[in-house]
């Protein structure tokens, strides 16, 4: 009798669904465990919080006791008329100066293998970022607290506003929120963090300071107050002075262009960050 071969099947080839079907409550428990993780990434490397600690402090000496006096003067009140100028303003430069490091940090996973690992794991790709935004927004809240003990520090007179001050903070966070996906976007299509960071830098100066933070727009050139008029950080400083002093400081104007932005920049920007961060990994 002749000897049957009997060859072996191959083995099935698993394929991890990259972003299954994933319902509500899984997408919820992948953010929360990737929120955890991120915050024990900045346990473990506390230098990576020293941006939102020191640059409250460093903006806020310099331009108080730099340009304080002259701008003050313009106010019409000396250095202490404008801190109750400024600081309001500087609580809105946050929402922009954070959400630049979310893209550097983003582009850094990249090259350092962190997405080969998520890319392994049957985890929806959307709560990659989500818990991004979100660690970031806790950096923005730390970094606003910083700044306000500082405000308090160099005169800051809240005026028992504390309730216009925590609804300006969460303006801030909210609009901050929206600029992130901007920044994840090019932490995805650049090559590498100094490219996210000085194209965050093309975007963030002309904003900043083509705007009412550090200094009323009334002397600057029409065309210019033209821009500064719907500039998303003129804004959201005048809506945080508004909320912040009172008095004769409006809301609506300032309140109403903020949202339109931050709406506008969330829908059009978080669905395109999803679908490269998907293509991507």
């Amino acid at each position: 009798m002749s000897a049957t071969t009997v060859t072996p099947a191959a083995a099935p080839t698993i394929k991890v669904d990259a972003d299954p079907r994933i319902g509500l409550r899984g997408h919820l428990r992948h953010t929360g465990a990737l929120i955890r993780r991120n915050l024990l990434w900045i346990k473990q490397d506390p230098e990576s919080m020293f941006d939102a600690v020191l640059m409250p402090v460093v903006f806020t000496l310099l331009f108080v006791y730099v340009f304080g006096g002259s701008i003050g003067q313009a106010l019409g009140g000396g250095q202490d008329a404008y801190v109750q100028y400024v600081i309001p303003g500087m609580v809105a430069m946050m929402s922009m100066n954070i959400a630049q490091g979310v893209g550097t940090g983003f582009n850094e996973d990249f090259h350092k293998g962190i997405m080969d690992r998520f890319r392994s794991l049957p985890i929806g790709r959307a709560s990659v970022l989500i818990a991004k935004v979100s660690v970031e927004l806790l950096r923005l809240l730390v970094a606003s607290t910083v700044l306000m003990i500082v405000a308090l520090l160099v005169g800051f007179d809240i005026n028992g506003h504390w309730g216009g001050l925590l609804a300006a903070v969460g303006l801030s966070a909210l609009f901050g929120s929206a600029v992130m996906w901007i920044f994840l976007v090019l932490g995805v299509t650049m090559k590498n963090a100094q490219s996210v960071q000085a194209m965050g830098f093309l975007v963030m100066m002309p904003l900043q300071f083509g705007s009412s933070i550090f200094a009323p727009t009334g002397s600057m050139p029409g065309w210019l107050q033209n821009f500064t008029e719907y500039n998303p950080m003129s804004g959201l400083a005048d809506a945080a002075r508004g909320l912040m002093l009172g008095g004769n400081h409006p809301v609506g104007h300032g309140l109403w262009v903020t949202l339109a932005w931050t709406a506008g920049l969330t829908a059009v920007m978080a669905p395109i960050a999803i679908r490269k961060f998907t293509k991507q990994s």
